[in-house]
Parts: structure tokens; sequence; C-alpha cells
């Protein structure tokens, strides 16, 4: 292995906890491995001074500033509840069309995630929902047409990172005719190239061509595309679509490996290997599990080792971390939690109240 790449493998994984504090457990593996980031859940969220609190603990885990991550969507996907803002889910957006609406969401959002130092968040949805039965997506889809959700979800990328937070459009290359819940099993997606293409991917192009810091590959199966593997796992949806076709070189996140559709196929570390392998720069583990999380880095550092996973693609995914840094992180290790009186004036101000009235009011 490269001198010093095995000490940065961990930057390719982020992890989930649990409690409302950092523990000790993951304090001991980003001291040995370094880590990605962390992926905050409700379990961890209990005020907002105090989730500003685990963010400062999170940028003080090591020298290369680490994310800290949320799927914050509105609607039902948000960790974030009151005092936050509850925002109304993105169908509310597509339902009444208005770019300018989805911008000052967008932004709101964006701006309550900030001033608790969160600094990437899993949003927006990209996928196109064509099938009203899908069990996963519903109404956190932007709208069922496809170039709506492209035109919507271009403009709430901007916003977002408009104000310092990064972006991650999901579930490439499409989740939105799904009838299975990939969080219990791998759903398949039989549509031809063609249509795939026609209807699932402007949204992602609309994304790459926005500047989305992220996207999200989806624990799907696309026999058109890859006739073996989920998306996450596939070399030719990650780096031949994702990467060569689409001209995306930001990065490219998996989601959740302890999820049912990929739990299913491959343990966590030999799933992690194949992620990367395939094009994935970041990794979601979400489950509170340490012993799991070092296991998948210490399969990963394995596998660069006895060659399975080239490490020039290993060396690739850091490059892409570095330059996503630089763009979203800049400063991040002078960042202090403000004071109360501080996060009071901006999470649930009467400003982004209103904002969530608007979207509201399309339901």
């Amino acid at each position: 292995m490269p001198t010093g790449l095995q000490r940065h493998v961990g930057q390719l994984v982020v992890a989930g906890f649990a409690g409302v504090t950092l523990p000790v457990e993951l304090r001991a593996l980003a001291r040995e491995f370094e880590l990605g980031g962390v992926i905050l859940f409700a379990r961890n969220v209990e005020a907002p001074l105090q989730v500003a609190e685990v963010a400062y603990a999170v940028k003080q885990l090591s020298e290369v500033p680490p994310w800290v991550s949320v799927d914050q969507e509105g609607g039902r996907v948000q960790r974030l509840r009151a005092p936050f803002t509850e925002w109304p889910p993105p169908a509310s957006i597509g339902r009444r069309g208005d770019a300018e609406l989805a911008a000052r969401f967008g932004r709101a959002l964006a701006r309550e995630l900030r001033s608790v130092g969160i600094t990437l968040d899993y949003a927006p949805v990209l996928d196109v929902l064509t099938n009203a039965a899908n069990p996963v997506i519903g109404d956190r889809a932007l709208a069922e047409d496809s170039a709506a959700v492209a035109r919507l979800g271009a403009v709430l990328i901007r916003a977002i990172e408009a104000e310092g937070v990064a972006a991650c459009a999901k579930h490439f290359p499409g989740h939105g005719d799904t009838s299975v819940d990939s969080h219990l099993d791998l759903p398949v997606v039989e549509h031809e190239r063609g249509r795939l293409l026609e209807v699932e991917l402007p949204p992602f192009r609309a994304a790459v061509d926005a500047g989305a810091a992220a996207i999200m590959t989806a624990h799907v199966r696309y026999p058109a595309l890859d006739d073996a593997s989920p998306a996450t796992l596939s070399r030719a949806v990650v780096t031949g679509l994702l990467r060569d076709e689409l001209g995306y070189d930001g990065l490219v996140v998996s989601d959740d490996l302890a999820m049912g559709a990929i739990a299913k196929l491959q343990a966590p570390a030999p799933a992690a290997v194949a992620a990367v392998r395939a094009g994935c720069d970041l990794l979601l583990l979400c489950e509170p599990e340490p012993a799991m999380q070092a296991t998948v880095i210490e399969g990963l550092i394995h596998a660069v080792e006895d060659g399975s996973l080239p490490a020039g693609r290993v060396e690739e995914a850091l490059r892409r971390q570095r330059r996503a840094r630089e763009r979203f992180l800049q400063g991040d290790d002078g960042w202090r939690p403000p004071a109360q009186a501080q996060l009071n004036e901006t999470i649930g101000c009467a400003e982004h109240q209103d904002i969530a009235g608007l979207m509201r009011e399309s339901l």
C-alpha cells in the first residue's frame, strides 16, 4: 500500500453513532483511521445547541475536516424537528412549481443546518415518482414529471450550496419506479435503457450541470445497465454512466451499506470494497456499530494491500474529497458553536415559518 494511504482510508467512511454526545468508540476509530465524517439521526438530536456541540466535537476529530451530515429533506425525512423549522414534504414544492419558493426553501433549510455546524445534506431527492405505489419515495419526490424534477432539483442544489452546505442529489440513477423498499430488500427496475435515459436520468444531468457537490447511488438493480449488480456496486452505472457519460466529477456517495438491499447480498466489508471499486468515494455506515465500522475500514485496507481494490481508485476518491472539502469546509476548523441567542435568530425564525407555510398551501 502506498505510504500514508492506510492512515487515510477511513476518510471513505461516514459513520452513524448512538446517543447525543460523540461516543468514545467513534473518537477512537477516528484516531486510528481518520474518518470521512458522521451522519446524524433523530437519536442524536436533543436541541439545537446540543447538535452544534456534537458538530464541534466531530470537527475536532481529525486534522482533515470531517463532514457533519444529515438527511434533512422535509416531510417524513427530516432528522431535525422543532424548534428547527419543520418543512413540508418536497412534493409541496413540485405542486406549486414555483422556482423562487424552491430557492427560498433551499436557502432557509441550509441556513438552519449551517448554523449548527452541519455541512452536508443528503438532499434533494431527484427520483421521478412514476409509481404512485412506491413504498419508499412517495412525497419525498418533487414531482411525477422528469422535467419538473430536473428544473426544481437544480434550483434546490444551487440554493443549498449558496449557503455553504454541500448538497447530495439522490438516488442515482432513479428510485422512483420501485415497488420494493430498498431498506428491506433489493428492488429491480426492468425499464429499457432508452426509458431510463428519457425519464430517470434528466434530473441527474441537471444536478451535474448545477454543480452538485455529491450524488448518492441507489440500492436498486437495473438489468438494462448491469444485469448482475445494484447501482451502488456497479462500475457500469457509477463509472460508466455517471462519470463517463454524464461527466460528473464530484463525490459519489453510497446509500447506507447496512440496508437490506445490500446486506442480503454481501456483508458490509466486501460491499464497501465493491462500492469503492465501482466508483463510490464516500460510504455511509449508518448503524451505530463501531466494531462493524472498523471491520469495514480494515477490509478496505486489506483489499488495497492484496490488490483487489486498486490503490489508484482510493487515491482518486481521496482527491475528490479534498476538492469538496476545499469548496465547503475551508475555515471549518475555526468554527465554534454559536450562542443560544444567535441560534434563536435563525432556527425556526418567522421568515422560515412563512416559507414552510407557503409550501403547506399546496398540500
